[in-house]
């Protein structure tokens, strides 16, 4: 086991399932040095502290700390991306290092989509609660109401929010990551084929079930359910209900095709075992050696689905936060029921929410979701208790993301959280 905490065990509790909000409270990290104090003084006087609404922290400035930190993991070539933070609507720091794409010569900026991984996985959850407005379905909708064929207990066992918040008990065959996929329509088939393989092997609602190695199937299930009472494919709901509301002009779910011919997608550069790193989307036949994403290569799926693989870019991740807080993408409840908490997390200040997890940090919530996979590493986080959003997104995945979340968080909220020790 990597006995690097960046690198190893929260590595993967960060990009497999959570984000910025679980890098470091569900890590178990303790309030330290100026960042309790800071701490301390908001609970004591709730107008000061960095995180106080009306306050720029001099941390995000630009020239700030978070800046100068990034700036000097970029210089060392241990960074290549782009880092926001944006404060009540209006963009507070950015910047971008590094190439989007090697062999054409174009270099990252703002307007450039980066592929998220995980972190598109509350773009379902959106699309799930924009129909539970509706009246189209119930969170506590058997799966079966609305996709036949499942076996029994599943069907009638477990529930819509079972899927969402990881709950389901459900297992299958994880995904081959060798293969590599040619259509929307090779894709689609193969995730329902995946969900037809899907085992109960934990009792639905119960928070010991953890996350199973092929859990993802409740988030095809999920997508399937969308697909069923919409009548539109995953992507298409999405692109129309979720992206284009949101003003995401810059976001999708996109084709490989479109990764090798369009200038505004970024390519993930995969570290290799002698150090080197190759174009994932030009070496379909070249994994990463980083973990936890060992031998991943995300140009293989062709286009990415339920689970991962979507795309946006900085700006854009913002006014999907934005678009949350002034009800464009759900009504004022929906909103804060998304983003609640719905059960325990591994720490006594994290929990699970809808496919991302939500902390409480120094005086504040928080919630996000980070992901990785061959020459991706991606998180995006907002603190709505004092109007910031602060999104990093890189096409190496070799980058400390972790350290870069802490910083962030430090900067933001003034609270510092230690990386874990040991593996």
């Amino acid at each position: 086991m990597d006995s690097d905490p960046v690198r190893g065990v929260d590595r993967r509790r960060l990009l497999g399932w959570g984000g910025l909000a679980a890098a470091g409270v569900a890590a178990g990290a303790p309030l330290v040095g100026a960042g309790a104090a800071h701490a301390q003084a908001a609970r004591a006087d709730p107008t000061s502290g960095p995180s106080r609404p009306g306050r720029i922290p001099p941390a995000t400035r630009p020239g700030g700390a978070y800046d100068r930190f990034v700036a000097e993991l970029a210089a060392q070539d241990k960074f290549s991306g782009v880092v926001l933070l944006s404060y009540r609507g209006r963009t507070v720091l950015s910047r971008s290092y590094g190439m989007a794409d090697r062999e054409r010569g174009i270099r990252n900026h703002r307007d450039v989509a980066f592929n998220l991984a995980s972190a598109s996985q509350p773009f379902l959850s959106v699309a799930i609660l924009q129909l539970a407005q509706r009246g189209r379905v119930t969170l506590s909708d058997p799966v079966g109401t609305h996709l036949p064929g499942l076996p029994r207990e599943i069907a009638e066992r477990v529930t819509i929010h079972h899927l969402l918040v990881g709950t389901s008990g459900l297992d299958a065959p994880m995904p081959d990551w060798t293969r590599v996929f040619h259509s929307r329509a090779e894709v689609r088939e193969y995730q329902r084929w995946w969900i037809r393989q899907a085992t109960l092997v934990g009792v639905p609602g119960s928070s010991s079930n953890g996350h199973l190695p092929g859990s993802g199937v409740g988030l095809a299930m999920a997508a399937r359910i969308v697909e069923v009472v919409s009548g539109l494919t995953f992507w298409d709901y999405v692109d129309e209900h979720v992206f284009a509301r949101a003003g995401m002009r810059g976001s999708g779910f996109f084709t490989r095709t479109q990764w090798l011919t369009d200038r505004h997608i970024a390519h993930p550069y995969m570290r290799q075992a002698d150090g080197s790193r190759v174009d994932a989307v030009r070496h379909l036949d070249r994994g990463s050696v980083e973990p936890p994403v060992e031998g991943r290569n995300p140009g293989r799926a062709f286009i990415g689905h339920a689970s991962g693989d979507g795309f946006a870019t900085a700006p854009d991740l913002a006014r999907f936060a934005d678009a949350l807080r002034d009800g464009t993408l759900l009504d004022r409840p929906w909103a804060e029921l998304f983003a609640a908490a719905k059960q325990p997390g591994p720490a006594p200040t994290s929990f699970d929410a809808y496919t991302m997890p939500v902390s409480i940090i120094g005086d504040q919530w928080v919630f996000g979701r980070g992901g990785g996979a061959g020459g991706v590493g991606a998180n995006w986080t907002v603190y709505p208790d004092s109007g910031w959003v602060g999104v990093v997104l890189s096409n190496y995945d070799d980058m400390p993301l972790l350290e870069i979340c802490l910083a962030e968080i430090e900067a933001v909220t003034g609270v510092r959280l230690d990386p874990p020790e040991g593996g």
